[in-house]
């Protein structure tokens, strides 16, 4: 599902409306240190551990933006209008081959370690991000942080001006929803800024999914540390680098069950932890019987 060498435009000023009413957002475009969406967030994760000067330094970037776009694709987006059988079509099917070919080594190596078939980790390659060719457009420090800013009463009142008209839940259940998502995507954005900060990256370099997903193989933050893994044997774990993205998505599906010969209902469920959907599942599985066959 991520990544551009730009950062997400200041939100729209055609959203001024939606603020004017609530004294909090009443300003019309915030980025940077004038944001007021993450003034909470600054308080709150200083008192969690991080280093204040150092959040402080990174939410006064000029980079920083409440991205209500990509926040607004949590309560519209529908997992089941994606057309997965575009990446059973011959061109895709050739693209995953040749990109078995390329490398060749890094899957091998990642099918010796952990006995993950190197065929299902490139079906996950290509679904998630078409071999690592669209890694994502949006700041994964944007879009956690403005999903963590969702627990401010304030900052979902303006949220629901902008979707209420689109999406399909009712106010109580946009509500709960976007409570559950603001506790979720907290948890995240501590484990990315911890990642970034061991690993030396900048966090508003890294771009990603509207969920905050990353790298070739579109793992959230939470899951890099246990299951990221280093294939190319640089030191460290770069999820945009084909050797260690490979490693990575292997380590995942072993960690979750897989193994040499497994049969087709337990791979269900493996591939189900990647992600909660049946038409996801499907399509990988149908992927991976392809490739698997002769060519």
């Amino acid at each position: 599902m991520f990544r551009n060498a730009l950062g997400l435009p200041a939100l729209p000023c055609l959203f001024l409306s939606l603020f004017l009413t609530t004294p909090f957002l009443a300003p019309p475009c915030f980025a940077g240190a004038d944001s007021p969406y993450f003034k909470t967030l600054q308080q709150r994760l200083p008192r969690d551990g991080f280093d204040g000067a150092w959040i402080g330094k990174i939410y006064a970037d000029p980079r920083i933006d409440f991205d209500m776009r990509g926040v607004s694709l949590y309560f519209v987006h529908s997992e089941g209008s994606l057309n997965y059988d575009q990446f059973k079509e011959p061109a895709a099917i050739h693209n995953a081959r040749r990109y078995m070919a390329t490398h060749k080594a890094s899957l091998a190596a990642a099918e010796r370690l952990h006995g993950v078939d190197r065929e299902v980790v490139t079906a996950i390659a290509l679904v998630e991000t078409r071999l690592g060719t669209y890694v994502g457009k949006r700041s994964v420090l944007n879009s956690l942080s403005t999903m963590a800013a969702l627990a401010d009463p304030r900052v979902r009142e303006a949220l629901w001006r902008h979707v209420s008209s689109t999406t399909h839940l009712g106010r109580a259940s946009f509500d709960h929803k976007a409570h559950r998502k603001s506790n979720w995507a907290y948890g995240e954005l501590t484990a990315f800024l911890r990642y970034v900060r061991a690993e030396n990256f900048d966090p508003l370099g890294i771009k990603g999914s509207y969920a905050g997903a990353m790298g070739i193989c579109q793992f959230i933050p939470s899951n890099i540390v246990p299951l990221g893994r280093d294939g190319n044997g640089d030191g460290r774990v770069d999820l945009f680098n084909h050797a260690d993205a490979i490693m990575s998505i292997a380590n995942y599906l072993r960690h979750n069950g897989w193994y040499p010969g497994i049969p087709a209902d337990r791979a269900y469920d493996v591939v189900y932890t990647y992600n909660h959907s049946s038409y996801y599942v499907d399509a990988i599985l149908d992927i991976y019987r392809i490739l698997k066959a002769p060519s």
